[in-house]
């Protein structure tokens, strides 16, 4: 298994180095692969746009639905770009993704025992290992953070390979910096409890289903319907008393993310882990109100 984890490592090394308009030449023939020749999850993805704009006609959908699978192919093209980028001068040039206003965050670190940011799969959550190294300003003007007081956690693959892969991959800009922050969602508790007494800022992927085995879960409204959710993040937050972001990954345009920071609450404490819930997937609707098909449609969300 290691071998074959170092040959594809290997392998998307030196592909990941080509420049990014190159993987965006072969996106949009990749979205056509999965969309018209493999019709990768495409009644998934309908069924899921149906329920989800209950007023729009089939051929808003159809459209909605063909723009997903060339968003689709982009996140994918963006990804392996994203794991060449061993260090921030090539993020940096780039200009993939900007912070709208980081300093909401940033000042939130500094006033409260912690931070908890929920996002979620709109727009490409795979460069969210990399968030230290989007900080473009002055050196003497960049965030407080250590690159290990930001905690991004993730769920495992199924496949160990692949899990050894991604890891590497979604934390390629800071890994020469010995990032130790990519903390599996079935280790966070632990973990929190254990650095309890250090200031981190965590965040969490947070709109999949609930795992089967999970009994820390919840119903909420979102896209007008019950949707059970996981409640891992905002239950750390209610019980440390955190402050809690909505953070919005929107795609702008081919190449270049915007990322905000929607204030929950100050002090998680405060409110329900049910009552964040809600409101993040109110907030969460919205932006896919405003912009459906950046969104991970092909997502198995209603079970």
């Amino acid at each position: 298994m290691k071998i074959m984890t170092k040959l594809v490592q290997g392998v998307l090394r030196v592909f990941s180095a080509l420049p990014l308009g190159f993987h965006y030449a072969w996106a949009g023939f990749f979205a056509w692969l999965l969309r018209d020749v493999m019709h990768y999850r495409r009644d998934v993805v309908m069924v899921n746009l149906a329920r989800s704009f209950p007023r729009k006609k089939y051929g808003e959908l159809k459209e909605i639905s063909d723009r997903f699978y060339r968003h689709l192919g982009e996140i994918i093209a963006e990804t392996i770009w994203f794991g060449g980028c061993r260090n921030p001068e090539r993020l940096h040039k780039k200009h993939l993704v900007e912070f709208t206003n980081p300093e909401v965050v940033e000042e939130a670190f500094h006033a409260s025992p912690g931070v908890i940011v929920l996002n979620s799969h709109f727009g490409n959550w795979e460069l969210t290992g990399g968030c230290v190294a989007f900080d473009y300003r002055p050196e003497e003007e960049r965030s407080p953070y250590d690159v290990n007081d930001v905690i991004v956690v993730y769920k495992p693959l199924s496949s160990a390979l692949w899990d050894d892969v991604m890891r590497v991959n979604r934390c390629a800009p800071v890994l020469r910096d010995g990032y130790e922050g990519y903390v599996s969602s079935a280790n966070v508790l632990r973990y929190a409890l254990s650095h309890r007494g250090s200031r981190k800022l965590y965040i969490f992927p947070t709109d999949q289903c609930p795992y089967r085995i999970s009994t820390s879960n919840d119903v909420v409204d979102f896209m007008h319907q019950p949707t059970r959710t996981m409640l891992g993040g905002a239950s750390i937050a209610h019980k440390f008393g955190y402050s809690v972001f909505y953070m919005s990954l929107d795609s702008v345009s081919r190449g270049h993310y915007e990322w905000s920071f929607k204030e929950i609450c100050r002090d998680a404490s405060a409110m329900s882990p049910h009552e964040i819930m809600q409101e993040y997937y109110n907030l969460l609707q919205a932006d896919l109100e405003r912009n459906p098909a950046n969104y991970l449609w092909s997502h198995k969300r209603w079970k």
